[in-house]
Parts: C-alpha cells; sequence; structure tokens
C-alpha cells in the first residue's frame, strides 16, 4: 500500500538538532500529534501551502519506506479522506535519501525540486 517515496517538511533547526542522532524525531507540533507527518510527491505541494506557506528555513526530507528498518509507517486517513503516511516514534534516518533546502517564490510559495512518484 501507498508510495515508495515519502516527503516530511521539516525546519532546518529540528533537522540539525538531530545531527548526532540515528534518528529524526520531528517539531513541536509532531511530538504533540503523535506522529512525524509525511505527503506523496502529489501531496507535498498543498501540504506546504495548508500549514507552512512562507515559512522560511525549511528543508524537505525525502524517504526511501523500503529502506525503513526501525520506523512505524501507517497511511491514514486525513484531509478530505486522502491517505497520508504518518510515521509514529522516530525516523531512522538510514531512510532519507536526499534533504532539500525549499526557497519561497515572491507569492510566498515554496519552490519544489522534481520529486520521485513510486507505488509500491
Amino acid at each position: 500500500m501507498g508510495n515508495r517515496w515519502i516527503y516530511h517538511l521539516s525546519r532546518k533547526d529540528d533537522w540539525v538538532a538531530s545531527k548526532s542522532s540515528d534518528f529524526y524525531d520531528g517539531s513541536v507540533e509532531d511530538s504533540i500529534d503523535g506522529y512525524l507527518h509525511f505527503s506523496t510527491a502529489k501531496q507535498v505541494e498543498a501540504s506546504a501551502n495548508k500549514h507552512r506557506k512562507g515559512e522560511k528555513n525549511l528543508l524537505l526530507l525525502e524517504v526511501d519506506t523500503k529502506k525503513l528498518k526501525n520506523s512505524d509507517l501507517r497511511w491514514e486517513h486525513a484531509r478530505q479522506g486522502e491517505l497520508f503516511p504518518h510515521i509514529y516514534g522516530s525516523l531512522d534516518k538510514l531512510a532519507v535519501t536526499r534533504v532539500f533546502d525549499l526557497p519561497i517564490n515572491n507569492e510566498g510559495k515554496h519552490v519544489f525540486p522534481l520529486l520521485k512518484d513510486e507505488n509500491l
């Protein structure tokens, strides 16, 4: 079920704070919700516009779900009944394949790189 590649919007400070660890715990909001929020390549721009529009110093973490060995990934209904990937607990950083800076354009929207989209 789901996509092979999932994406997480991370604040740079949160990512840097995990530098000396094998795991990433996400943001304060993730901690409050009890899981790390992820999106597919098709969902991530809408997620950024809804939750992080205009926010500077954002990173996009690309995660290969086939490399998730020690993370609890679940696909759950969220926005308009759509399935979104959530990781309960910490993200095993060995599954992070790329990290992108997300600059902001003149409209206050983040500029995304070309993302991978492959169903499992």
